[in-house]
């Protein structure tokens, strides 16, 4: 892997990891337009994550950093729990981004084989690209509410909402935040749970793959790769997650589906 290709690889995972266009579906269009196979780079793929998985805990610091303070009050005071959960927003939070992980996590045990095949089909990529296209069109028809937080019910389907999003070509941001905008969640709140949830779904998934690393001593070429891949990969996921606030703020959330139509279509045709 060269280092234009390091850096390129690491642009598209963190710009499309948190815009609504599937970072999944962009890696493999991008491994066969560079002739790259991240399956033969589970390195590059690990630390392109902690990139991107960095630029959520840059932005989210302080949420990150109640949430831990008050799961700290709650282990250890476990009496103190029922009232935290009522009174403690940070510690409500915690819980919910807990629910809202399950569904993925045993969606994504169980189906693990038949989704690393997926990732192989880059038909499959355009036509769910255009399913995610289909997705984001009808949150135009969405009525949020300027006060509404996530709830328990909220939490459970922003989470099979991720679920369906293990399939390459399906954008996690572009479910979890269309599904919060549909149970009429406010636009930040419903933004700020999905970068949120995606912090046990990007390490958890980045943990997996660390441990098909092995051992193996890395040459000093390939250090560098992965520092140009993880520093690309934190700065555009930073620039990404900055600009969904605003694009939601102005309502304009569907614009990306004509995207991720246009490109599914393309791919269809040409694959």
């Amino acid at each position: 892997m060269s280092f234009l290709d390091a850096l390129i690889l690491g642009l598209l995972q963190g710009l499309t990891e948190f815009l609504p266009v599937s970072s999944s579906g962009h890696l493999v269009l991008g491994q066969e337009v560079l002739g790259v196979l991240l399956a033969d780079n589970i390195t590059f793929e690990v630390f392109v994550h902690f990139g991107t998985l960095f630029s959520i805990l840059a932005i989210f610091w302080r949420d990150v950093w109640q949430i831990f303070s008050s799961l700290f009050v709650g282990v250890k005071n476990p009496g103190s729990i029922p009232s935290l959960l009522r009174e403690n927003e940070h510690f409500k939070l915690a819980a919910l981004i807990v629910v809202g992980s399950i569904p993925a996590a045993i969606i994504g045990l169980s189906f693990k084989p038949y989704v690393e095949r997926a990732f192989s089909d880059v038909n499959l990529v355009g036509v769910m690209l255009m399913f995610t296209g289909l997705v984001l069109f009808l949150t135009r028809l969405s009525r949020p509410k300027p006060d509404k937080m996530v709830g328990w019910g909220t939490a459970i389907f922003i989470g099979f909402a991720q679920a369906i999003a293990i399939m390459p070509g399906i954008s996690r941001a572009g479910m979890t935040i269309s599904a919060g905008l549909f149970s009429g969640v406010a636009r930040e709140q419903a933004a700020r749970y999905s970068f949120l949830l995606a912090l046990p779904a990007i390490f958890g998934a980045t943990l997996l793959e660390t441990f098909e690393i092995g051992s193996q001593p890395l040459e000093t070429q390939f250090i560098i790769v992965l520092i140009i891949g993880t520093i690309a990969a934190f700065i555009a996921g930073y620039v990404a997650i900055k600009t969904i606030f605003v694009v939601l703020k102005k309502d304009k959330f569907s614009y990306f589906s004509f995207y991720c139509l246009a490109v599914g279509l393309i791919v269809v045709l040409l694959s």
